[in-house]
């Protein structure tokens, strides 16, 4: 008999776009930090759909959100009213202090919007330069987006689109090249598909301080760490700065997909009927989804137990990481958690996947951990367990 597993794979090889290196694994079901495979095997999952699971899988509150909106609406369009929708952006922007909202599907809509409005609302203030963006950033994969990104993701889908500058990340000095005339600055406080690259105190607050001085847009992309995986809802909370947009994603709704830009002052005002849609974004369902989602972290006070959780984690890590000539650093805040090693690391991450713990390599180099905010200290010991035992076999 053949095995579900490779059945799957079968068809992924056969039917598929080829666009995805899966790992060898089909799985079933998740409960809290846990999944599992078709032949039943339980994995700790420390990746949480790439940081999408914050609640965890299957939060009983979100599954009856779900049940109970998919039974009385799912969809109606934008040219209707409906109440999840209209809720959510009351909570959302009253946890955020933004002043409006616009929900989409992804992180990338997300970002396609928040450019959209950055350059409107630039051309109004008569600005003709470019947005800024930053070396080891990672915006989405459309073809405006990869513009703002790595040159690997750019080949063989040019022309690109012009009026895009990239800068060095976490260099202050080159942040003296930013004039008066740039549109819009878009950072990620922390690079998540980047290599967990945590943004200094000083390069930050420093482009906070320029996009005041000379009224340029700041854009925030916090698709990776917002909604708590940070220990704080958003990561740029970490920071003295002020965005004036920032968008959201993964997090929103525990894996039913719902993108969010979030903006304040004149840019929660620059678009007007015509300017922007979304046929599906924030329908009912999902909105019902991210507000049961919302309500858990608060609740359940996720933003604390991120924080406590993922501090223990890390020093734990660290700790561990010191009998390792070939892990090269140890990085993260909150739930957000990179192990760099001096070589490329997908290997690892498949001899962790077989040990029962779920982690991806990011960056080629960069083994990430971005758990559930359930996490317990106990399960924490577990994946310092796992992590030992693989990296004793390294060497």
């Amino acid at each position: 008999m053949i095995a579900l597993n490779d059945t799957i794979q079968k068809l992924y090889e056969e039917k598929h776009f080829q666009t995805y290196r899966r790992f060898p694994l089909t799985l079933i079901k998740g409960s809290g930090t846990k999944v599992y495979d078709t032949e039943g095997k339980e994995y700790l999952d420390a990746l949480a759909g790439i940081a999408v699971n914050n609640v965890g899988h299957c939060h009983p509150k979100v599954v009856k959100a779900i049940q109970d909106q998919a039974a009385n609406l799912i969809h109606i369009s934008n040219l209707y009213h409906n109440i999840p929708q209209s809720t959510f952006a009351k909570q959302l922007t009253e946890v955020s202090g933004f002043d409006r909202v616009f929900f989409c599907n992804s992180g990338l809509e997300a970002n396609e919007g928040a450019i959209k409005m950055a350059r409107k609302l630039s051309e109004q203030k008569g600005k003709t330069g470019p947005i800024i963006y930053f070396s080891g950033c990672f915006h989405g994969r459309s073809v405006t987006s990869i513009t703002m990104g790595k040159a690997a993701f750019q080949k063989g889908f040019g022309p690109l689109p012009d009026g895009f500058k990239e800068l060095p990340y976490n260099d202050v000095d080159a942040l003296d090249q930013i004039d008066v005339d740039t549109r819009a600055i878009f950072v990620e406080c922390i690079q998540g598909e980047g290599g967990v690259n945590i943004g200094d105190k000083d390069f930050l607050e420093k482009i906070d301080v320029i996009c005041k001085e000379k009224d340029i847009i700041l854009v925030v992309d916090e698709i990776q760490t917002g909604m708590g995986r940070t220990g704080k809802m958003f990561g740029y909370e970490h920071f003295d700065i002020n965005p004036d947009i920032i968008t959201l994603a993964k997090g929103l709704g525990s894996g039913v997909p719902i993108g969010a830009i979030l903006a304040k002052g004149d840019a929660a005002n620059v678009l007007v009927p015509g300017d922007h849609g979304s046929t599906f974004g924030g329908n009912p369902l999902a909105c019902a989804a991210a507000q049961a989602s919302l309500e858990v972290i608060l609740d359940e006070k996720l933003l604390e137990n991120s924080w406590q959780v993922g501090t223990y984690l890390l020093n734990k890590i660290s700790d561990l990481a010191k009998s390792y000539e070939f892990i090269k650093d140890v990085r993260g805040v909150g739930l957000m958690i990179g192990i760099e090693f001096e070589t490329q690391c997908r290997a690892f991450a498949l001899k962790l996947l077989d040990k029962g713990l779920l982690v991806s390599c990011t960056a080629m180099h960069v083994i990430r951990l971005v758990p559930p905010l359930i996490l317990t200290h106990e399960e924490a010991d577990q994946i310092i367990s796992i992590l030992k035992e693989a990296l004793d076999e390294e060497t």
